[in-house]
């Protein structure tokens, strides 16, 4: 039996910050007041305990669940590919994330290009878009952003923090910055720090971008765009997210052999004229000063810093303290954030002593999995939202005990 779907949704505004009070960056630099774009989803109970934010990955937007064709301030990037919800197969009326129980908020990221602030943000100063001048963004950064709309909606503590690829580390940069601000912490296809290949991988698409000769050093207009650079940013991360079978399956079915030419190269197979075709599309519904902004966030990731401690044992002792669950979900095929990273998360959460349950789901749909397949995950993320493990937890205890 089909679930009911989430109709038709609208972006919300969320504004803090002013030239008395701005928003301080951790790079050290400050705006006299920023902009939030979110989504929620479902109703805030009376105790305002059942809210649950979800931290969306690298170009996703505040759209997780519904359909929505019209975002104000977007304009042309807001493409057909945007329209539906990017978990929406996760959230709804007795989906993983009930809507008929929880509460659940999306946000833009600070930095982003779907409504909250970021280069193409108009610089109240110039009359004209930020764009290199916009600050670099931080994961304290996004995570203090949206803790401020938190407060605004009167939420003192998350029922949960979930964040897939990208959003896992913002997951967990809010649960060991803000243990007493959330309950359950569900990364989802993630890490703990930024790995030497990810390393060299978003080098390669920071490159790709800064070499575009219409990038300019980020100074770019609106009619010549790097948008060579752009796409083949896209092009160099896409083949970490989906699994080579898969896209050999996806180029088979989907893409015409031959249809392109470079200025030398004629495209002469299937999967080549398919990547092509993701870079040409994402150019469309997104920014190089937002992808460099974002890879940047994701390069100097890091958790131990933006805590203050020296090791993982301390950063982790927080959620132990806080008494925090947490749920880690692996994907088998994931060449973006590889199993191992999430192992090596789960020995630091036993080590400090934190209740953990890892998963390893088992697909061939590569990192993408976590978009593709709710039937993998919801009876996982029920089973933890529901609170069953803590019963199971307790249960365990008497009968040690006993």
């Amino acid at each position: 039996m089909s679930k009911a779907a989430i109709k038709e949704v609208t972006t919300k505004f969320f504004h803090t910050g002013s030239a008395e009070e701005p928003f301080r960056f951790a790079c050290g630099e400050s705006l006299p007041g920023i902009t939030v774009a979110y989504e929620t989803y479902g109703k805030l109970n009376a105790s305002k305990s059942n809210a649950i934010l979800l931290f969306h990955a690298l170009s996703g937007s505040q759209h997780a669940a519904g359909v929505n064709t019209h975002v104000e301030g977007v304009a042309d990037r807001w493409t057909e590919d945007l329209h539906h919800g990017w978990w929406d197969l996760f959230i709804g009326p007795d989906k993983a994330l009930d809507t008929k129980r929880y509460f659940i908020i999306c946000a833009n990221y600070l930095g982003g290009c779907y409504g909250s602030s970021g280069p193409l943000s108009i610089n109240p100063a110039t009359g004209k878009p930020y764009g290199r001048d916009f600050p670099a963004v931080r994961t304290s950064d996004v995570v203090a952003s949206q803790l401020a709309l938190l407060d605004s909606l009167g939420i003192d503590k998350l029922h949960a923090a979930i964040g897939s690829s990208v959003g896992g580390l913002l997951a967990i940069n809010l649960a060991t910055l803000h243990p007493e601000r959330v309950k359950l912490v569900i990364p989802v296809a993630t890490g703990c720090r930024t790995t030497v290949l990810t390393r060299l991988t978003l080098f390669e698409q920071v490159l790709a971008i800064e070499n575009d000769p219409h990038f300019h050093a980020g100074s770019y207009t609106e009619d010549l765009k790097p948008e060579y650079g752009l796409a083949l940013a896209r092009m160099i991360s896409h083949k970490t997210f989906v699994h080579l079978d898969a896209i050999e399956r996806r180029a088979r079915q989907d893409v015409k052999q031959g249809t392109d030419s470079l200025a030398w190269y004629r495209v002469q197979h299937n999967v080549e004229s398919y990547m092509l075709h993701q870079g040409k599309k994402f150019v469309k519904r997104f920014d190089a000063n937002t992808y460099l902004r974002i890879a940047d966030m994701w390069l100097r990731f890091d958790p131990l810093r933006d805590a203050g401690v020296d090791n993982y044992e301390d950063l982790f002792a927080r959620s132990r303290a806080a008494g925090q669950h947490y749920l880690v979900f692996s994907i088998d095929s994931d060449f973006c954030f590889y199993p191992e990273e999430q192992a090596e998360l789960v020995a630091h959460l036993e080590k400090a002593g934190v209740s953990s349950m890892h998963i390893t789901v088992h697909s061939d749909k590569g990192h993408d999995s976590f978009l593709l397949e709710p039937q993998l995950y919801t009876p996982h993320l029920a089973y933890t939202l529901e609170g069953r493990w803590e019963k199971n937890s307790i249960d365990r205890t008497v009968a040690e005990v006993e």
